[in-house]
């Protein structure tokens, strides 16, 4: 099964991504991990 999610970062901006591990997939985010999300944490699931 497949998650579609959207978070906000610190300054209100929003990212859309998809995973079949939404747990593993935030926790990366917000690890810095996600080389797209890594200087807008942290981040907050919508």
């Amino acid at each position: 099964m497949f998650y579609m999610y959207i978070l906000k970062d610190k300054n209100g901006e929003l990212y859309i991504g998809s995973t079949n591990d939404l747990k593993k997939r935030f926790s990366e985010h917000n690890a810095g991990k996600v080389t797209s999300t890594k200087y807008k944490r942290p981040l907050k699931l919508v």
